[in-house]
């Protein structure tokens, strides 16, 4: 209801968003803003059409294992969302995560090996990556989807099944950051967080509704949820944590799914949300001690990590909805 009372003043706001990214795109096309195409190593680009929330990390872990056969030094180049820094930082192992940003700090705490680096200038980026010393061997550009600077040679655009693209209309109107059409520069869609008992009827009018902007091929994905809790002092069996009530705690763009994957579990617990990438206050951390065992994501876990007792965290992991799903992912690297 309040939505179509502020349509008066969403939709020509909408209207004006779409005709500067029209206009942005149209420059790129015919090439009056420069693109950087890199020959030396492969690059894939990782993004959505929408504000957050399409699970762009766990599609980056998964390219990372999915790799690693093939290469000994992959790199990850991303923004490094609200970090305190600005430019180019490479991470290392004295890296904090006000250096980088959540995310960045993630893949280089799980990938100890991988060359995890930010930059607010994509071109830039991937140019000081390269100019190291071991230069990694393929570069995966991670929330790349609207940095045209870089021409990546594999485009992976993601979209909830949920919220779709399809059905979404321009901020701030909707949810998306581009063009429906700029759909067609992908060389795959992948439908994440989809039910697992997902049927195969359900996935043909998906197809056929994304199949209005986006003519390639789309596969199915899930998120596939740990069977463990983890804190630095070891991990717990997700089944004996969930046996006592604790305390929720999400800053995430879109917590739902895990909610409602913890309550199909019996879990008894609160759940305290903060905006995504929230950066915990000292007034916010001291509530928090009053909370009791406080359960949370990996990437609220890399913030919170040393400030409160009794703290662990869920990992999830993207998982195709069938071996057909990911046989066709794979092809995108001649896999």
């Amino acid at each position: 209801m309040l939505r179509h009372y502020l349509l008066p003043i969403t939709l020509p706001l909408s209207l004006l968003w779409a005709g500067v990214l029209h206009l942005r795109h149209w420059l790129y096309d015919k090439a009056w803003l420069k693109q950087e195409v890199l020959k030396q190593v492969p690059t894939i680009c990782v993004g959505n059409l929408s504000f957050g929330g399409t699970g762009k990390t766990p599609m980056v872990e998964y390219l990372v294992r999915l790799l690693q056969p093939q290469y000994n030094h992959i790199g990850v180049l991303s923004r490094g969302y609200r970090r305190k820094t600005r430019g180019f930082v490479l991470a290392n192992n004295q890296t904090a995560v006000t250096d980088i940003g959540d995310e960045p700090f993630q893949f280089k705490r799980k990938f100890a090996e991988v060359m995890v680096a930010v930059c607010e200038d994509r071109a830039a980026g991937v140019k000081a990556m390269l100019a190291q010393q071991s230069p990694p061997q393929v570069i995966i550009l991670d929330d790349a989807y609207q940095h045209r600077a870089v021409k990546a040679q594999k485009n992976i655009l993601l979209t909830t099944y949920q919220h779709p693209f399809s059905t979404d209309n321009l901020f701030p109107m909707g949810q998306l950051r581009d063009v429906k059409s700029r759909a067609q520069a992908a060389d795959i869609v992948v439908v994440t967080k989809c039910p697992a008992t997902l049927q195969q009827k359900d996935k043909e009018l998906m197809k056929a509704q994304l199949g209005h902007y986006y003519k390639g091929t789309i596969v199915f994905a899930t998120i596939a949820y740990d069977q463990k809790v983890y804190a630095n002092e070891g991990s717990t069996p997700l089944i004996a944590y969930a046996k006592e009530p604790f305390t929720l705690v999400t800053g995430i763009a879109n917590p739902v799914p895990l909610i409602a994957y913890l309550q199909a579990q019996g879990a008894v617990f609160q759940h305290l949300s903060f905006p995504d990438h929230h950066h915990f206050s000292l007034d916010e951390i001291e509530r928090l001690k009053r909370a009791g065992r406080i359960l949370t994501t990996e990437k609220d876990y890399v913030r919170l990590e040393g400030t409160l007792p009794n703290l662990h965290y869920l990992p999830i992991a993207m998982q195709f909805l069938s071996k057909e799903d990911e046989q066709l992912f794979g092809t995108l690297f001649g896999m």
